[in-house]
């Protein structure tokens, strides 16, 4: 038989995914991978990707096929953790989780590493908080778990304990899963961590896990549009992740955050008047506006502003929502609108209410116009209240915009322009000609905003309003800023201190994830692939044994050592050195045969024995024989006689940058020669080898030679 060909199936991570997925881990984003590939595969898609490094503590393999022995793979789990805790110092935090902890194997009376029954989880919902592993155990831990087993452990005994198991690790990774059990993982989060999930994936057997999850990301590629049409966000790029979320995600948070502080305050500013009113009214339901300011103020007054900062505002650019991934943990911890934030927006619009009733009410009691008349009338104090407080939230909502556009200007200051363009039409003699019931204030406005008591009071209304947001603001920013403070500040000193020409950013104490940073997380000390292959043996194990194809082990040692990508190149170059190299061993050959006729010559002629001289090994391989030989007997032949004279089967094996070099005392190989290939193609009989890691490119392989096949 004749090689024709090769073909090989790419399975290669799309481009930029362990950068995104390193930048989602500094925004404190858990990332668990759910796969159908074998173990192997999914460990190194893994190592891939940057969710496992050769520099976390322990990688945890769960693959029991019964319940009683995944619950004791998880509780050895938990001990290792709780060790490591222990060995790090930290043995009261670790003493602590394990009393917190210890009911064994879901059972009472258990040792100091179990876990609470499932009867007893709910308990802690009502008087306290179940004690995590987030919060105790350090180290960056990591857990592969296969399908039988989390069949297992998804089951209602042992849920929670493979919850929060997997919940202190940094990477969890279930391979070998059903569509079905990744959408049961994604119900288990939601419903023991109360946590907001999001769900991405390519393929139809994801449409479950998609459709489970709060938020569901579908890639449109070569697996179909199934998943796409399933979800509620759509991209062609795993690395588009990082701006839905980081940039896109984290400004429609803050910007939905706003709205709603906004909203509540001055719908209680502009509510809460008519409360104050209702004292000197008698609560007989007389208004303190007009009827016709009450239907424009949600509508046109202030509904614009609003609007404007709900859809453009942002509070740092995005090339530094990118770089500085821990911006996004506001949103995560629920800190820019809460209860908290809610009654402070409360009391700020009733304080507002407070302002705009009564200032106007004491200025207006006792005053007076240039003609004598005074101002207490009903009409007056109405104009003067509406105007302070369209006045006084239009301001408000130009300290909470953080980035101005041309709409935002037209829409804040158009509104207010508005206020007073409707106001002097409605108390105008060409409406009250047309309607004099419904417009009676005759000349009202004019008459009101034609006074400086008038305008003295709106201002002074304004400033004892805004002083306060001003100042805490300043004692905030100045005692305890937030990130996105630092990084507008940061920001600003840098556009003044930079020179023409000269472009960067700067970091903020370790935080910052700027280019330097992902230059330096793209060169890991791991030397794995960006192939989705395993690196150790799968399946093939049959092949590799020797059973079916028996394989030169130094042909096949050397073969797997040429681990580069154009190890296909490597061969056409050395073919031309093979051809000249033969034609060399063809002159060998025959200066051979004529010193053995002459040695033939002179032992018949002394009477000795003929001994027939050693068959000349060639450049290419120190195994090859004759061409006109049989290669099962050449093979054989000289892999014996290789493996007799050398005592270890083939010879000292040394590594050097990742690439295996095969000595032996008469030839040194140290590539990937043609007669080596032609062996391990064509099974020449020889020692069996079993190699592990000859994927391209990856760590330096691991031969485990075994006894010759017979």
């Amino acid at each position: 038989m004749m090689l024709l060909g090769a073909t090989a199936i790419e399975d290669k991570l799309q481009e930029g995914v362990p950068e995104t997925i390193a930048i989602l881990s500094l925004a404190n984003i858990k990332i668990w991978v759910l796969t159908g590939d074998k173990q192997e595969t999914a460990v190194n898609i893994g190592y891939s990707c940057k969710m496992l490094t050769d520099n976390m503590t322990e990688i945890f393999i769960i693959n029991g096929h019964t319940v009683q022995s995944v619950r004791e793979e998880l509780r050895r789990a938990r001990e290792r953790m709780v060790a490591h805790c222990r060995e790090g110092g930290k043995g009261d935090e670790a003493a602590g989780w394990a009393q917190a902890c210890s009911l064994g194997n879901g059972v009472r009376g258990g040792d100091q590493a179990g876990w609470p029954l499932p009867q007893e989880k709910e308990k802690p919902e009502s008087g306290g908080r179940v004690p995590s592993l987030l919060e105790s155990v350090s180290g960056e831990f990591a857990l592969v778990i296969s399908g039988h087993s989390l069949a297992h452990a998804l089951e209602g005994d042992m849920e929670y304990e493979f919850v929060e198991t997997a919940c202190a690790c940094r990477a969890v990774i279930c391979c070998r899963v059903t569509p079905l059990q990744k959408a049961l993982v994604v119900e288990l989060i939601k419903r023991h961590k109360k946590a907001v999930t999001l769900a991405i994936g390519d393929g139809a057997n994801d449409v479950s896990m998609i459709k489970t999850a709060h938020i569901g990301v579908g890639i449109s590629g070569q697996e179909g549009i199934q998943a796409v049409l399933a979800s509620d966000y759509s991209f062609s790029q795993f690395r588009f992740l990082q701006r839905l979320l980081l940039v896109h995600g984290r400004w429609s948070y803050l910007r939905m955050c706003r709205f709603l502080c906004y909203f509540f305050y001055k719908n209680f500013a502009f509510t809460m008047v008519h409360f104050w009113f209702g004292f000197f009214c008698g609560f007989s339901a007389q208004t303190v506006y007009d009827q016709y300011f009450i239907t424009l103020y949600n509508i046109v007054y202030t509904s614009l502003p609003v609007l404007a900062m709900g859809i453009f505002d942002q509070d740092v650019p995005e090339q530094r929502s990118l770089e500085y991934p821990k911006l996004y943990e506001p949103g995560q911890l629920n800190l820019l609108f809460n209860k908290r934030e809610f009654f402070i927006c409360i009391a700020q619009g009733i304080y507002t209410s407070v302002v705009l009733f009564f200032v106007p009410y004491g200025t207006l009691a006792h005053a007076t116009q240039s003609t004598g008349v005074p101002l207490a009338d009903y009409q007056t104090f109405a104009v003067t209240t509406a105007t302070a407080l369209v006045i006084v939230v239009s301001v408000q909502i130009a300290l909470d915009t953080g980035y101005w556009t041309a709409i935002n200007h037209f829409f804040v200051w158009g509104s207010l322009g508005s206020y007073f363009t409707i106001l002097f039409i409605m108390h105008s003699s060409f409406l009250f000609s047309i309607f004099p019931k419904q417009f009676h204030f005759l000349g009202s406005a004019q008459n009101t905003l034609e006074q400086p008591v008038v305008w003295l009071t709106i201002a002074l209304a304004t400033v004892i309003c805004i002083a306060p947001v001003l100042a805490f603001r300043f004692l905030k920013l100045d005692l305890k800023p937030q990130l996105s403070d630092t990084v507008r500040y940061t920001q600003l000193v840098h556009q003044k201190k930079r020179k023409p020409g000269i472009s960067g950013g700067m970091g903020i104490s370790g935080v910052g994830l700027g280019a330097r940073a992902l230059g330096r997380l793209g060169r890991s000390a791991s030397r794995r692939s960006g192939y989705a292959f395993a690196h150790q043996e799968g399946f093939g194990e049959l092949i590799t044994s020797g059973k079916n194809m028996r394989l030169s082990s130094l042909a096949l040692a050397t073969f797997a050592s040429r681990h580069s990508s154009s190890w296909i190149d490597t061969l056409r170059k050395k073919k031309h050195a093979n051809s000249a190299n033969a034609s060399i061993n063809s002159a060998n050959a025959s200066a051979n045969s004529a010193n053995a006729s002459a040695n033939s010559v002179s032992a018949n002629a002394n009477g000795q024995p003929h001994t027939p001289p050693a068959p000349a090994l060639s450049n290419s391989s120190s195994l090859s024989g004759s061409q006109d030989t049989p290669p099962e007997e050449v093979g054989l032949s000289n892999a014996q006689e290789a493996v007799a004279r050398d005592g270890v089967h083939s010879g000292a094996t040394s590594h050097s940058n990742g690439c295996t070099l095969v000595t032996s005392p008469e030839a040194e190989t140290g590539g990937c020669s043609l007669g080596a290939v032609q062996e391990a193609l064509f099974g020449w009989r020889g020692v069996g080898a079993r190699v592990s890691g000859a994927s391209s490119p990856g760590p330096p392989p691991i031969m485990e030679e075994s006894s010759p096949t017979e």
